[in-house]
């Protein structure tokens, strides 16, 4: 692409990002531009990524074709009243900000705007994250097809509609932090059998891996797959037995209610 891509703040989330697009060959270093506050950490990111910096967010929001907007969103009413009168019309705007919805971010502006909203989750890091979009009623279809292809250079991509996005947080978005207490807790249990730690956390982590990977390319249900494993009179039943009977699937669906029900009140 020759257009400009903006990213007004760069942190975790926006270096994942940054990296993924930038290794995709769908924008070259030099048509992208960066705004960060510290530039000592902009400095970082002009010799790790060679893409163009500055600590003045309105020359990115004046030069950039697609901004994306990757500040916190406690700090998005600043942001935005900085950059809403040199930002150009033609512009495509991408929020990652969590509780900002497009209504709040579109009065933020205080006029119709482009606009896609994303979620990435933390996966993103490394390359395979799962981000849900939802775009307002001036994106257009190029807009939607831009913005997927950015994202699908660090993962998959879901498109949504806004009052989905709740259900997305609790399942894809918050839930990278259950996933990583069911691998520690299977770790813990492997130490108390006698594995190293290391070893341990290898093999878990590898084990859900793999579980995944299953559930994706092949395409069956996941009680199908657990079946697979379970053999008539075997250790794996009992196992799932002992889960069934300390409350496994219930304390994740209600964990993922609470989840949804906090997002929606943010």
């Amino acid at each position: 692409m020759s257009k400009i891509l903006g990213f007004i703040g760069c942190g975790n989330m926006g270096q994942a990002m940054l990296g993924g697009i930038i290794k995709s060959e769908i924008f070259s270093p030099e048509n992208i531009i960066v705004s960060r506050s510290n530039e000592d950490n902009l400095k970082a990111l002009r010799e790790k990524y060679n893409v163009n910096i500055t600590t003045d967010n309105k020359e990115v929001a004046k030069k950039s074709d697609i901004l994306i907007l990757a500040v916190k969103p406690n700090i998005y009413l600043t942001i935005i009243e900085e950059i809403k009168d040199t930002i150009r019309k033609e512009t495509l705007i991408i929020s990652i900000a969590a509780g900002r919805s497009i209504k709040n971010i579109e009065e933020l502006f205080g006029e119709e705007i482009r606009l896609i909203r994303i979620m990435p989750n933390t996966p993103v890091l490394v390359g395979e994250g799962i981000t849900a979009i939802c775009p307002n009623r001036k994106a257009s279809k190029e807009d939607i097809e831009q913005t997927m292809a950015i994202l699908n250079s660090f993962g998959e991509v879901e498109q949504i509609d806004e009052k989905l996005m709740d259900a997305f947080i609790a399942v894809a978005g918050s839930s990278p932090a259950y996933v990583f207490m069911f691998i520690e807790a299977m770790a813990d249990a492997a130490v108390k059998e006698g594995l190293p730690r290391k070893s341990a956390y290898k093999m878990a982590a590898q084990a859900v891996l793999g579980s995944a990977k299953m559930v994706l390319e092949t395409e069956k249900h996941p009680g199908e797959l657990k079946d697979m494993v379970c053999s008539p009179g075997g250790a794996t039943i009992e196992a799932v037995l002992e889960l069934e009977n300390r409350g496994l699937r219930n304390a994740v669906m209600k964990a993922m209610e609470v989840c949804a029900g906090k997002a929606r009140r943010m």
